[in-house]
């Protein structure tokens, strides 16, 4: 476990840089005389269809990474592993297929878009180098995981990627770039870039070797392999269609479509602050998992399902109070332009859900990299039919903007309850202890302690007072309560690092 907390802390914390690099961009994107809600609700637009793209591109690949690492790792020297080979070729061949259906349904794009979101269809080609960076990114990223180098492709998805962006955005502002036609060309190739530098120092230092020749484990575990990516393709598929499908729906149903996509872009960004160290747990935990279903090691894998719960509902529980105790007064504060205020109720259900996605742990992974793993088309299935026509009808019909996010919250919560009943019944695992309960009155507490603390103070000194206040009584709460293993050895590591207390 030390070795996975050790890269869960590093990749968090890129993580959390990544994310102040990222907020800073969408300061930058919303503040007053910056760019326009459309454009900023463009950018949004390139981001869900390029994750669709990537989840149709993929083939099953990042899976089948996943689950057969181990074996390839165990019986091949590297110069004879041909697994990435054919991930890559493989996604190459499917977004091939991507490039066909785009051309192929171009009318139908041009017919449900042109009226409330023309931008999307002037730059419609700009969208697919996009989603090819971000497939090959995502399958180079999967087997870097593997191999212990989530932290390099951590770095370059959530910092390199933002700075891209800073560069643009701030070649923008000064006006060398003159207009938003050559910004958002140019920012359609950003993922290619990432994806050129994780793949050059894979192969630079050898630990990516192409082979094309079928190994021995590739024929072994053939018609696994098969069955596998078939199950979890499928699976993966509706799950990333149902993650991004909102921000999509916007643009289509609502008059001022993309105007609208950027409010809830705005709120879907600022709710990602809440799922900062979900990635860094996620990559560093994969390769553990796969290795524990291998070895059958049931202890192991409920020590991680524990502990991933408990962090990260800590994490998702202060972090979404924190925000929400300043939101309004963030907005004006710092001088977004007005429209934007009417993220705040979209973050909150956002929030609520990113709060339930991560308090139930990495039960994904623990499924996908189980024997089980078809347990993941089924839900995704599930999800998916009840996201599609939830979004729809919540959106047009009731709550316009607000729509999709209450859609998300009622989807993702039963689609969690769901794979929690799986676990507990088919191997007795369940992430949940009486802590669970004392971190989430601990975080409502000292929220509402805040509020009417501070209710009447504005501005800069109001948002630090607040902010100040609920982190003390939060994380001294969170010690108090030894609510998680791993604080106090964390506590110790940022002692020695800052020469409080001398290494033994």
């Amino acid at each position: 476990m030390s070795q996975i907390r050790k890269q869960s802390i590093i990749s968090s914390m890129v993580v959390y840089f990544g994310f102040a690099i990222g907020f800073f961009n969408t300061y930058l994107f919303t503040r007053e005389g910056g760019f326009s809600q459309a454009e900023y609700g463009l950018t949004g637009i390139f981001m869900a269809v390029a994750n669709i793209m990537f989840s149709v591109a993929n083939m099953g690949m990042p899976a089948y990474i996943y689950k057969f690492y181990p074996y390839y790792n165990d019986n091949l020297s590297k110069d004879k592993n041909d697994q990435i080979s054919w991930a890559l070729l493989f996604s190459l061949l499917g977004f091939s297929l991507v490039v066909l259906g785009g051309i192929f349904f171009k009318d139908l794009v041009i017919q449900k878009y042109g009226t409330n979101a023309p931008d999307l269809i002037k730059y419609y080609y700009y969208i697919f180098p996009f989603g090819m960076g971000l497939t090959l990114f995502s399958i180079l990223e999967a087997y870097a995981w593997q191999i212990k180098k989530s932290v390099l492709s951590n770095y370059l998805r959530e910092i390199q990627f933002r700075i891209f962006t800073t560069i643009l955005i701030g070649l923008s502002i000064t006006g060398i770039l003159s207009s938003f036609d050559i910004f958002i060309k140019i920012y359609s190739f950003t993922f290619l870039a990432i994806a050129f530098i994780l793949l050059s120092y894979l192969v630079y230092n050898k630990h990516i070797v192409f082979s094309f020749s079928i190994s021995r484990v590739s024929k072994k575990f053939f018609k696994k392999i098969l069955a596998l990516i078939a199950f979890v393709y499928g699976g993966s598929l509706v799950f990333t269609i149902s993650m991004v499908i909102d921000t999509i729906i916007i643009a289509a149903v609502l008059p001022n479509g993309l105007a609208l996509a950027g409010v809830y872009t705005l709120a879907q960004n600022i709710a990602s602050l809440i799922q900062a160290p979900q990635r860094g747990i996620i990559s560093s935990s994969m390769g553990a998992l796969s290795q524990a279903w291998k070895d059958k090691d049931m202890k192991k894998i409920s020590r991680i399902y524990h502990s991933s719960s408990i962090n990260q509902l800590i994490f998702s529980v202060g972090m979404f109070a924190l925000i929400w105790l300043n939101f309004s007064d963030g907005v004006f504060t710092f001088h977004l332009q007005a429209g934007y205020i009417d993220a705040k109720w979209v973050f909150f259900f956002i929030g609520l859900m990113r709060i339930v996605d991560m308090g139930t742990g990495v039960n994904s992974q623990i499924i996908g990299t189980s024997t089980f793993w078809r347990f993941d088309f089924l839900t995704g299935m599930i999800l998916l039919t009840l996201t599609l026509p939830l979004n729809y009808w919540l959106t047009k019909y009731y709550f316009g903007v607000m729509g999709p996010a209450i859609a998300n919250l009622i989807t993702f919560t039963i689609y969690n309850t769901i794979r929690y009943w799986f676990l507990i019944t088919k191997f007795k695992l369940q992430p949940f202890t009486l802590k669970t309960i004392y971190t989430i009155i601990m975080g409502v507490g000292a929220f509402y302690g805040c509020y009417f603390l501070f209710n009447q103070l504005h501005g800069l000194w109001g948002m630090f007072s607040r902010s100040i206040v609920f982190l003390l009584l939060f994380i001294s709460g969170a010690f108090v309560l030894k609510l998680s293993p791993d604080l106090l050895p964390v506590w110790q590591v940022v002692q020695k690092r800052l020469g409080i207390k001398k290494g033994e």
